[in-house]
């Protein structure tokens, strides 16, 4: 039986995330250091607990660290990411393997990436562990007229994910 948005954000203390859902940060780690493309040391790693609801998205942005996901409950995430050759990559991250998700990926760094709900379902619970560890300086919110310019023929997602 599939638990209701409200369990999820009681029972994990989730907090309203800017990007829209619900968040907590589960880990970070005492361990610092500098990595190259960084100014000042980062925690080498980072990891949060991410409640995408059927009524939000994560729009477009990126982030300097690699990001790995991974399903927990609810239904399929579908993850849209620019590769690093500008081509469009749909990840669906759920546990139907039949039906070509995966309950693990990894968006590289540096690439636009937005997420919402698979259309049909209501929330998607799941984990995003990030390295070297996530810090809002690393952080970038796409514009939508420049990612227009960067990926014209992808204008469809774009409209849809972003904001601004």
């Amino acid at each position: 039986m599939k638990k209701e948005i409200n369990y999820w954000v009681e029972k994990l203390e989730l907090l309203p995330h800017p990007e829209g859902g619900f968040y907590k940060e589960t880990y970070r780690s005492p361990v610092e250091a500098n990595f190259a493309g960084f100014d000042g040391s980062r925690n080498v790693v980072t990891g949060i607990y991410f409640l995408m609801t059927k009524d939000n998205f994560s729009a477009f942005h990126r982030i300097k660290s690699d990001e790995m996901w991974h399903f927990y409950a609810g239904d399929s995430l579908e993850i849209y990411w620019f590769s690093p050759q500008g081509e469009l990559e749909v990840i669906s991250l759920g546990l139907d393997l039949e039906k070509g998700e995966v309950p693990q990926a990894v968006v590289l760094k540096d690439g636009w990436f937005a997420s919402r709900v698979k259309n049909g379902g209501d929330y998607a619970l799941v984990g995003c562990t990030v390295a070297p560890g996530f810090d809002f300086q690393d952080f970038e919110l796409a514009n939508r007229e420049d990612l227009l310019k960067l990926y014209p023929r992808s204008a469809e997602i774009i409209n849809q994910l972003t904001r601004q």
